[in-house]
């Protein structure tokens, strides 16, 4: 099996050191993760026209909104294992992974038992047109049948994010993605093979991601509680994990099903707008992936200082947290502000796409600065499992923004579209703001 890895130092002192030791190789890999979106998009942007574009966008919208809905087995395992190693309990930190993995190879199964049902009503929600239609199903075909493996990656990833394993998720995700976007180029443009090389390559990479995770995970397979069924199926603990999933899963079908919906609405406004849409939502991503680093350090040490019952621990983790974050996030403004006709340029070659998306561009620059406090808020929520408050903040975030629509479609058109979606960002963070002290006084419950 080799070496064991390192463990985390459960007593050491939380430092913006320590923090940053986290966050910074998180930052580094996450930030890959929509280099993927971008480069799919600038290879079938270079067929020269925006059918392709916006297939590419209907079709991995739709998947990452059923792989995102189960994302609870990343940042529900990352907080439950950090929680499991402040307390010391060492078996049901191996039980966890025994489970993460029947969860995704049951609910990957299905995916692909079920994907004529899915991918039908996905295609009826979007007002795409019928050629756009046609290139996402092909793309959906493909891919779909690495749910397992995509599935089984995140709560992996939850499970080595606990561990302060940081440097192995940063070669992990390199690779994923290197393989990725290696295949992307060789696949959709040398080959020629477009959506459906897209596609393939991110098949290839979700199954090769599984098998070095797997790997870098190695240690949970150490002596025998990973196979000790009396904990691995123990009710109480079952029943807890559960509970904190199925909040964790409403929190993240609400928040897909709104930017699943933004695309299909955008597809409204026709293929030039929605192929515009889709490449100024690889900023959100960039921007959102960039801020998970100090959301998973978040997730690890306020779930570590809530298993050792340590309240001066999770306000100090948390503070700290915040602090970086918002650093991050002003950052990400200025160089959107900067950079965004650049990208724009880069992604697209279609002129009316590259003007489409110019105009919308402002929404991009202010995105990060509004969606700062919700995203970092998720992962000490996450790591102190107060899970129900996470999933109310979202319910009431996501109601106003379906109640946003209607008022502002009619009225600011594709504007109106991108401010109800800034409106749930900001939504998040002040509703989950007003429930932190509660979190607090549950330290000592």
């Amino acid at each position: 099996m080799g070496s064991r890895p390192a463990e985390p130092d459960l007593e050491g002192e939380v430092t913006n050191k320590r923090v940053l030791r986290i966050a910074v190789p998180l930052i580094l890999s996450n930030v890959t993760i929509p280099l993927l979106g971008v480069v799919d998009t600038g290879v079938v942007g270079q067929l020269g026209e925006a059918a392709p574009i916006a297939a590419v966008g209907v079709g991995a919208i739709t998947l990452s909104s059923l792989y995102w809905a189960f994302g609870f087995l990343k940042m529900g395992t990352a907080g439950l294992v950090a929680q499991a190693l402040g307390a010391r309990d060492r078996a049901e930190v191996s039980a966890l992974m025994t489970r993460v993995l029947m969860v995704a190879a049951i609910v990957g199964l299905a995916m692909i038992a079920c994907q004529s049902g899915i991918f039908r009503i996905a295609l009826a929600l979007t007002s795409a047109s019928a050629e756009v239609e046609a290139l996402a199903r092909d793309y959906m075909r493909v891919r779909i049948f690495a749910a397992p493996a995509a599935i089984a990656v995140y709560g992996l990833t939850g499970w080595l994010l606990a561990k302060e394993r940081t440097v192995g998720l940063l070669v992990l995700q390199l690779v994923m993605n290197g393989i990725n976007i290696a295949l992307s180029v060789f696949l959709g443009l040398w080959l020629e093979l477009g959506v459906v090389g897209v596609a393939w390559s991110s098949f290839a990479a979700e199954f090769f991601g599984l098998v070095l995770a797997l790997f870098l995970a190695r240690d949970a397979f150490d002596g025998r509680a990973w196979r000790n069924w009396t904990v691995v199926f123990d009710r109480v603990r079952l029943w807890h994990m559960a509970a904190v999933n199925s909040d964790i899963m409403v929190r993240s079908v609400i928040l897909m099903a709104a930017f699943t919906s933004f695309v299909y609405l955008g597809g409204r406004f026709g293929d030039t707008t929605l192929a515009a849409n889709q490449i100024l939502l690889q900023f959100v991503y960039f921007a959102s992936y960039a801020m998970d680093g100090f959301t998973h350090a978040a997730e690890t040490l306020v779930g570590q200082a809530m298993g050792a019952r340590a309240k001066a621990r999770v306000r100090r983790s948390a503070y700290l947290a915040v602090t970086w974050a918002f650093v991050v996030c002003l950052v990400l403004t200025v160089f959107f502000a900067l950079t965004g006709p650049v990208f724009v340029d880069l992604m697209a070659k279609a002129p009316e796409v590259r003007a489409a998306a110019r105009a919308y561009l402002p929404w991009i620059m202010v995105a990060p600065v509004l969606g700062c406090a919700g995203w970092l808020l998720d992962g000490v929520f996450i790591g102190a499992t107060q899970t129900r408050d996470m999933r109310n903040s979202m319910i009431l975030s996501g109601l106003i923004y379906a109640l946003s629509l209607p008022v502002l479609l009619p009225a600011l058109g594709n504007h109106g579209l991108w401010a109800s979606l800034l409106l749930l960002f900001v939504f998040r963070g002040v509703t989950l703001s007003l429930r932190y002290s509660a979190l607090e006084r549950a330290v000592d419950s």
